[in-house]
């Protein structure tokens, strides 16, 4: 599994909740406790989107085919025009309406009005767990808006073809359509002048490179040395290392010792299994070496760290 597919694949604690609008205007909705990730898709028409609570950022304006991904905020606003007063509030998955008509269930997972002229969107909502939604969360800012392009064209042609159909194995389609729907939106993201998109995902496209962190994610318990590694990839030690690091911003073996945390703490947070039992899982024959290593990168022992997570 390539190192994208295996953190969204670790990343997802549940799964993700796909929703379609269809209202003509004026219509707005104020999301006021949103999940870490969101992945908003204008079908037809056109919506606006506002961070309510980064009030230097200005409102973003989608048109038909464009796709937002909006991460780690507070409040956001949805609405036909940057100006239209909120309508609607959802908090906890309630919706609150305001000044506005409640929206009709037109068909499964579909609301609005459904009339001529109306704008029609998509909302994907992921609930990501902790450890491993930082690292994925930390490829966008809070606002990234991916223009309409062939390829997203087509997964969400796909996609809106499902969101309104009632039959087995319905949320299992409408997952792995939102998962490309956000895979492709991340890879056009990430190539865009004014994405910051961190060093290891620049790096996957680099021969060796990307190779390397491929087996890292393939096989975080083995005892990997640099040389080992140079050697799967086809360079000598030095070269692997030196190119390593400078496409990653860290040496190769710093690099799996953070990932290895990651994957420790995820076991830690969410299993029963003995310190020493993790610390095998991520590749430590040793407890007290594994311990010294997560409280390096967690500031607490991992029985101090298990007890305070799961409280």
């Amino acid at each position: 599994m390539d190192v994208l597919s295996d953190l969204l694949h670790r990343a997802r604690a549940s799964n993700a909740q796909v929703r379609q609008l269809v209202q003509r205007p004026p219509w707005s909705m104020t999301f006021a406790d949103p999940p870490p990730l969101t992945v908003i898709a204008a079908l037809g028409g056109h919506a606006s989107i506002r961070l309510d609570e980064e009030p230097g950022t200005p409102p973003v304006r989608l048109t038909a085919g464009d796709i937002a991904l909006i991460t780690g905020v507070g409040r956001y606003t949805i609405a036909d025009g940057p100006d239209t007063p909120p309508q609607v509030v959802i908090r906890a998955g309630v919706k609150q309406y305001l000044n506005g008509p409640a929206h009709q269930n037109l068909a499964p997972r579909t609301y609005g009005d459904g009339l001529p002229g109306a704008t029609t969107l998509l909302r994907g909502a992921y609930d990501l767990r902790d450890d491993f939604g930082g690292r994925l969360l930390g490829m966008l800012p809070p606002l990234a808006v991916v223009p309409a392009g062939p390829r997203t064209r087509g997964a969400l042609d796909l996609l809106a073809a499902e969101v309104a159909e009632e039959e087995p194995g319905q949320d299992a389609v409408l997952n792995r359509f939102l998962d490309l729907v956000l895979v492709l939106a991340l890879r056009a993201w990430c190539t865009r002048p004014e994405a910051q998109s961190p060093s290891w995902f620049r790096a996957l496209a680099t021969p060796a490179v990307g190779d390397a962190l491929r087996l890292l994610h393939e096989e975080p318990a083995h005892r990997w040395t640099v040389a080992e590694l140079a050697g799967r990839v086809g360079l000598s030690r030095a070269a692997f290392a030196a190119r390593f690091a400078t496409l990653v911003g860290e040496p190769p073996l710093t690099y799996l010792t953070g990932w290895r945390m990651d994957l420790a703490a995820n076991l830690l947070r969410n299993g029963d299994d003995t310190i020493a039992a993790v610390a095998r899982d991520v590749g430590y024959e040793d407890a007290f070496a594994f311990s010294v290593a997560f409280k390096r990168a967690r500031g607490l022992s991992p029985s101090e760290w298990r007890r305070a997570v799961q409280e």
